[in-house]
């Protein structure tokens, strides 16, 4: 029922409330007049029932009229009490509200039956709601993507990189990343594969090494010697490497690791290391450079994101729903998934009213306060002032009646 259906009806039961207390004036009236004319006994009952009526509907309609009105226009005092005491009226009902419909006890059993894991799996598990569901968040970051002003987001995307950067010491990451490399031993495979490829060098380069001790030699020591000397170099070497190849315990391995740790551990710590390797990340990362990659990065989000929502079936969307329908099926078969998120969802509600309680009163109550003291009065006479009417009817025949008996009981008793 809307206001103006309202208004008519609260029209309608103020006119019959009306009506019959001036009913009860004419009757009143009336048998004053006959009774100076006709001394009938019957005439005193119905003048008694008609004047108490008239008072009864007088004093209900004094009482219904001072709640929402001045009565006549008249400020009597402790009348118009809606409008006077709204803000009173707003603080009574948010407390009313809070304490006795958001205490915990109240809303315990209402969050224990919230099952939102099955209604959310059955949604999702149809094909329409997942494409309509695609399709809303597709133009909603499509719109914040166009919407984005590109000069801020490259701005902060640099000043966050700034910040990053400027709180980076390269040698500690470098540090404890050949730290980190060294304690699995993955550097041992590039022992082996560096030994592999020193063995082979010197065995295919044999020709190389005999040149190279001819040139060096002096000119009486006969070729043979040169040849001879050349091959233990080369047979000395390449077995050598063969050995560290495939021995994983051998001395040269250790070696290289306790120089290896050694260097990490100088990296790490000496001061030469820490400033040249802010001297190259000032020199690489200056402000012009972080601000063209902060654009570079931007605009190829942009045009990649751009793209992937754009298109029907990409990459992104054909991922996405995969991960839709495994959710959904997730939800609806999963028995310890839906308790987890049932769970999940009934503890954040629960938690999220109690912490709020005393918002929602806020809120009643500054609401109330809020509205013109008038348009109140007028709200609540709209949705209560129809059955206030009942009593200033149920006044008048209440009040005929105890004026009857009061009159009886005078002519019989007294």
């Amino acid at each position: 029922m809307n206001d103006a259906q309202k208004k008519i009806q609260l029209r309608n039961y103020k006119m019959f409330a009306t009506g019959l207390f001036v009913l009860m004036a004419l009757v009143f009236i009336l048998m004053t007049i006959l009774e100076k004319k006709n001394p009938a006994h019957w005439i005193g009952y119905i003048r008694a029932f008609s004047e108490a009526a008239m008072v009864g509907a007088l004093a209900d309609w004094f009482a219904v009229t001072a709640l929402f009105h001045y009565p006549l226009g008249i400020r009597i005092p402790h009348t118009n009490l809606i409008e006077n005491s709204k803000e009173r009226i707003g603080d009574n009902l948010g407390n009313f509200v809070v304490e006795n419909f958001l205490s915990p006890e109240n809303i315990r059993p209402y969050i224990q039956k919230i099952k939102i894991s099955n209604f959310v799996g059955d949604w999702l598990a149809k094909k329409n709601n997942q494409e309509n569901l695609m399709r809303e968040l597709s133009n909603i970051i499509l719109d914040i993507l166009n919407k984005l002003d590109d000069k801020e987001v490259v701005n902060f995307i640099g000043k966050k990189a700034k910040e990053m950067t400027d709180d980076v010491k390269i040698n500690q990451i470098i540090g404890n990343g050949l730290h980190y490399i060294l304690d699995k031993e993955d550097h041992q495979r590039f022992i082996t594969n560096l030994s592999k490829q020193i063995k082979e060098y010197v065995l295919n380069n044999q020709d190389m090494v005999k040149e190279r001790v001819k040139s060096e030699s002096y000119f009486l020591i006969p070729k043979f010697v040169d040849d001879s000397i050349a091959d233990k170099i080369t047979n000395g070497l390449s077995k050598y490497f063969e050995e560290v190849e495939l021995n994983e315990d051998h001395s040269l391995r250790k070696e290289i690791t306790d120089k290896l740790y050694s260097f990490s551990k100088e990296i790490q710590t000496e001061e030469k290391w820490m400033q040249e390797f802010a001297t190259i990340k000032n020199d690489f990362l200056t402000s012009d450079k972080i601000t063209q990659y902060s654009l570079d990065i931007w605009n190829s989000i942009k045009k990649s994101l751009s793209k992937e929502l754009e298109e029907e079936h990409s990459a992104l969307k054909n991922y996405i729903q995969k991960n839709l329908s495994e959710l959904s099926q997730n939800l609806q078969t999963d028995e310890k998934f839906q308790n987890k998120i049932d769970g999940w969802v009934r503890a954040t509600a629960y938690k999220y009213i109690l912490k709020n309680t005393h918002q929602f009163g806020g809120l009643i109550s500054s609401t109330v306060g809020n509205w013109e003291g008038k348009e109140l009065s007028a709200k609540l006479e709209l949705e209560v002032g129809k059955d206030l009417q009942f009593i200033r009817v149920n006044g008048t025949i209440v009040g005929g009646l105890v004026g009857l008996i009061i009159y009886t009981v005078t002519e019989f008793f007294i």
